[in-house]
C-alpha cells in the first residue's frame, strides 16, 4: 500500500492519498495546540485501517511540534481512549 500523506494548509487538513482516493482529518489551529474535528475516509478505502493511520499521524504530528491536542473529532478521540500514550498530550484526557 503505496500513500502520500500532505498537510494541506490552505484547507486546514491532513490527506491522505490512496489509489486515486483522498482520506482526511480536518484540524483547527489555537494558541499552543491543534484541534482535530473531523476525519473523512472514501468508502474505497474502508477496511485498509486509513483512519487508524490517519489518527497516529496527526497525534505524532501535534507531539512533534509541541501542540496540545482537541480531539473533538469521535473517531481521534477514541483513538487516545485506546492508546494511553498520546493521553499526557490531550487536553481532553490529560487531568493536569
Amino acid at each position: 500500500m503505496e500513500y502520500t500523506v500532505i498537510n494541506n494548509e490552505k484547507d486546514k487538513r491532513f490527506e491522505i492519498h490512496l489509489d486515486g482516493k483522498i482520506a482526511f482529518e480536518q484540524y483547527k489551529l489555537f494558541s499552543g495546540g491543534i484541534a482535530y474535528i473531523h476525519t473523512e475516509v472514501p468508502p474505497e478505502l474502508g477496511g485498509k485501517g486509513i483512519a487508524a493511520y490517519i489518527a497516529k499521524y496527526v497525534l505524532d504530528y501535534a507531539e512533534e511540534h509541541h501542540l496540545k491536542v482537541k480531539p473533538y473529532c469521535p473517531y481521534i478521540k477514541a483513538y487516545i481512549d485506546k492508546h494511553p500514550e498520546y493521553q499526557a498530550n490531550s487536553l481532553f484526557h490529560n487531568k493536569e
